[in-house]
């Protein structure tokens, strides 16, 4: 599903403006892509928790070239999904 495919099915759903929908869709990825950069995690409870692991650096090939490299450590952002929503998916 696409993020316009979803903001047209919350559409449908609730009754609201597609435009209305895509400034809240837009608002929740700035508000939780804000909220990881400050390294505070996003939890919405039975949904799943939105969070940041720091990688260490580690050695990877080029599998174009079979060369070794360095990967620098960086921040990953995760998500964990929730008890609900595993239920769900499972069902």
């Amino acid at each position: 599903m696409t993020k316009s495919e979803f903001v047209e099915e919350i559409s449908k759903r609730t009754g609201a403006k597609v435009r209305d929908v895509n400034a809240f869709v837009n608002a929740f990825i700035d508000v939780v892509g804000d909220a990881l950069a400050k390294g505070k995690n996003v939890t919405l409870t039975g949904f799943g928790k939105f969070y940041v692991r720091d990688r260490g650096e580690r050695e990877g090939v080029n599998p174009q070239t079979g060369e070794k490299l360095k990967i620098k450590p960086h921040k990953a952002p995760l998500f964990k999904a929730g008890a609900t929503l595993k239920e769900k998916v499972n069902s």
